[in-house]
């Protein structure tokens, strides 16, 4: 297997928009890599985002960043995609899908002309079909393509239950799993914290988990996009591959008979270290969890049925 030790050191973010650039920041501030470059059909947008790094690049050090090309995926360990197109005056969600789906397929055969051995992070929405389509249009192992999945959203969802128990949100285990989106669910029947029950009442769940779904909603209401929060989810995934960690994190990655679902990409916990995705953890879930899972899983399978692959 590769270890960090042996692996590129380079990190791509394609798409430097509000995502891909407070990605690159984060990744930034903590030094995750030794080179970051920036990609984007707009290269001015690309050029100013590495310039505005790069002055403060005194007070960080560590770190080449420069505006590049799809050549510079080269020698990179980790592909990050945040591009892709925002939805026009009365598109659909499939007409939006197909645009996205043909902009990735320039993306993807892109990258793949120069890199045959990094692993692609895919942060665009909607993330797990995009990550579906990724991983197709790629042709590379399932385990080297990821989405950020319902990474976020768990973050989410453990700090508010942390919020409502007056509780460190780091001492909260908790999961959202499926799709990064309204057919996510909660794994309430595994919830603890230092492995006592939560003792929250089903009342004071259905709002927690509500607020959790529609957090982004909230968000984009208020400001417009949400950029922070995925930013550090990104950084905590690529943290994962590079130091070879073998964390436990909520990626989106392909089911092949995840209780007795295949054939599509949902938000699961799975060990994430240097080779990508190493292994899905089957998590056990209560009938109700399951009939939820399935739905979330064919949902998505409907709506990848209509994508142009």
């Amino acid at each position: 297997m590769t270890t960090s030790s042996t692996r590129s050191r380079r990190v791509v973010v394609i798409g430097t928009g509000d995502v891909g650039a407070t990605t690159a920041y984060t990744l930034l501030l903590r030094q995750r890599m030794t080179e970051l470059v920036l990609i984007d059909v707009n290269k001015e947008l690309a050029l100013g985002q590495a310039l505005d790094m790069n002055h403060g690049l005194p007070f960080v050090g560590g770190v080449k960043v420069w505006a590049g090309d799809y050549s510079d995926c080269k020698d990179a360990a980790v592909v990050i995609i945040a591009a892709g197109a925002a939805q026009r005056p009365g598109e659909n969600r499939i007409d939006l899908l197909n645009r996205n789906a043909g902009i990735f397929d320039q993306i993807i055969g892109n990258i793949v002309k120069y890199n045959d051995n990094g692993i692609i992070l895919v942060a665009t929405n909607p993330v797990d079909i995009l990550s579906y389509v990724s991983y197709k249009k790629s042709g590379w192992p399932a385990h080297r393509v990821i989405g950020s999945g319902t990474l976020l959203d768990s973050a989410r969802f453990r700090y508010l239950i942390g919020k409502q128990k007056n509780l460190d949100p780091r001492s909260i285990h908790a999961h959202i799993i499926g799709e990064h989106g309204d057919s996510e669910l909660p794994v309430w029947s595994m919830a603890n914290v230092a492995g006592a029950d939560l003792n929250l009442s089903t009342g004071d769940q259905d709002q927690i988990f509500d607020n959790t779904k529609n957090a982004a909603y909230e968000i984009i209401n208020a400001k417009g996009s949400t950029y922070y929060a995925i930013a550090l989810a990104l950084d905590r995934i690529v943290t994962a591959i590079l130091q070879n960690e073998s964390s436990v994190l909520n990626v989106s990655t392909l089911l092949d008979n995840y209780h007795g679902i295949s054939d599509v990409y949902l938000g699961l916990p799975c060990v994430v270290d240097a080779s990508g995705v190493r292994e899905h953890l089957e998590i056990p879930m209560n009938d109700k969890e399951l009939e939820l899972l399935n739905a979330s899983a064919n949902k998505l399978k409907s709506e990848i049925a209509k994508v142009n692959l």
